[in-house]
Parts: structure tokens; C-alpha cells; sequence
């Protein structure tokens, strides 16, 4: 039987080297590959560039590795919960690359796909659009793409098999399916792994053939990205 399991993070994190290109899942703080990003910190990777929908927060998520200042560039659609960010790419620290939020889905999803480019007509007429080929269709003008080049795609799913297989639960099906391939080589957490076989094949979101390592998570914080409460009375 295939088996992609690995141990833990230290093992799933094998061959990461500084200056390499990581794209890594998640919405706000739901379903980030925590402990992958932990391993990241404690592994002290330098100038790496981040493909993320947002960056964390101060103390959490990619935010992490933004304190020890180890993300040389950061792709992302938004940003607006992390200070940190704000001073490094304000100070000229932090290179950042902003995309609206469809067209970073379709970059992950076109390198999933084996798709080199696309267009799109998000960010046409705008500053996203300089320097890019632009194309009429159907009486409308699109921006070319291209998609992402990634060395590895840390993924976090609810639950997996030892071959890959891969069910995600309710908002944390975000950015995690469309990244999972889009990398040479894709690290998968997940909250529950169980043996080939056990997971019903009509439940399967990703198969396990976009997927080279896989483990079982530990001591997930699931923080509350926002946290508002009703005032008593």
C-alpha cells in the first residue's frame, strides 16, 4: 500500500533550505498548518517568499515568522490584522506583492493544474495590471497571470490517510484544496490520519496524488482570528 506518512513536523519539513518560494493555506487563522509553521520558526529559515492569503497576526500564524524577520517577500490579498507587517512593508523591510483575492485562488489552482498562465479581468486598468500582457475578449479586457512557482505548499486538513487522501472541514476548505500540487513538493497536517480505506471515497476533497507527506498535527490553538461578544443584559 502507498504510505506518504511522515512522523511529525521536523521530518514533513526536511529540505527546506532559505530563499525558497512556500505557499501556505488558510484564511485569517483558519486552517493554517500550525505546527509547519512552528517548525519554520524554530528552523530559522531565512528570505523565504510567503504565498498566503493574509499574513497572521503579530503573534501567531506567519506572524511568527515575521517577528524573527524571516519572510523576505509576501504574497497576499489581504493583511490588515498583523502591525508588524504594516512597519516592515511601511519601512521598506518586508517586499509585498498584493493580488485581489480570486486571482491568488486561480495562480494556486492554475499551478495545480499544470496551467503556466491565464487571463483574468480582475485588475485591469490598475496598478495590478503594470507591466502585464493584457488581451481583449468578448469586448473586454483581461490581464495575463501567471501561475505560481512554489518549492513547497504547507497544507491543513480535518482529516487524511496514509495516502494522501484529504477531507477538509467547513471554513478551512478555503485556500488549503487549490494549493494542495501547486508545489513541487506538498506537506500536508492533519487533525486525524487513519489508515488507506477508512475514508469514505465520496467524502474525499483532494486525492492523495497532490500529496508527497503527510502527518498528524498536535496542539492546535484554533484561535478566533476576531473575537466579538455579546454585552450582558
Amino acid at each position: 500500500m502507498i504510505t506518504k506518512t511522515v512522523s511529525n513536523a521536523q521530518e514533513a519539513c526536511h529540505g527546506i533550505q532559505d530563499g525558497m518560494t512556500l505557499m501556505l493555506g488558510g484564511f485569517g487563522l483558519c486552517g493554517i498548518p500550525e505546527n509547519c509553521i512552528t517548525e519554520l520558526v524554530r528552523r530559522n529559515i531565512k528570505d523565504v517568499t510567503c504565498i498566503s492569503n493574509n499574513a497572521g497576526v503579530d503573534d501567531f500564524g506567519l506572524g511568527l515568522l515575521l517577528q524573527k524577520k524571516q519572510i523576505r517577500k509576501m504574497v497576499s490579498s489581504y493583511v490588515g490584522e498583523n502591525a508588524e507587517f504594516e512597519r516592515q512593508m511601511l519601512s521598506g523591510e518586508l517586499e509585498v506583492e498584493l493580488i485581489p483575492q480570486g486571482t491568488l485562488a486561480q495562480r494556486c489552482q492554475a499551478a495545480q493544474s499544470g496551467i503556466p498562465a491565464f487571463y483574468t479581468p480582475a485588475g485591469y486598468g490598475t496598478e495590478v495590471a503594470e507591466g502585464k500582457e493584457s488581451r481583449e475578449f468578448n469586448g473586454k479586457m483581461h490581464v495575463m497571470e501567471h501561475a505560481f512557482k512554489a518549492d513547497f505548499a504547507f497544507i491543513k486538513a480535518w482529516k487524511g490517510d496514509t495516502a494522501g487522501n484529504l477531507i477538509f472541514k467547513g471554513t478551512a476548505r478555503n485556500f488549503n484544496p487549490n494549493m494542495c500540487g501547486a508545489a513541487k513538493i506538498t506537506v500536508v497536517e492533519v487533525e486525524e490520519l487513519v489508515p488507506t480505506g477508512d475514508l469514505d471515497p465520496n467524502e474525499i476533497h483532494i486525492p492523495g496524488i497532490f500529496v508527497q507527506r503527510i502527518f498528524q498535527g498536535i496542539h492546535y490553538e484554533k484561535r478566533i482570528e476576531q473575537l466579538t461578544t455579546r454585552k450582558k443584559g
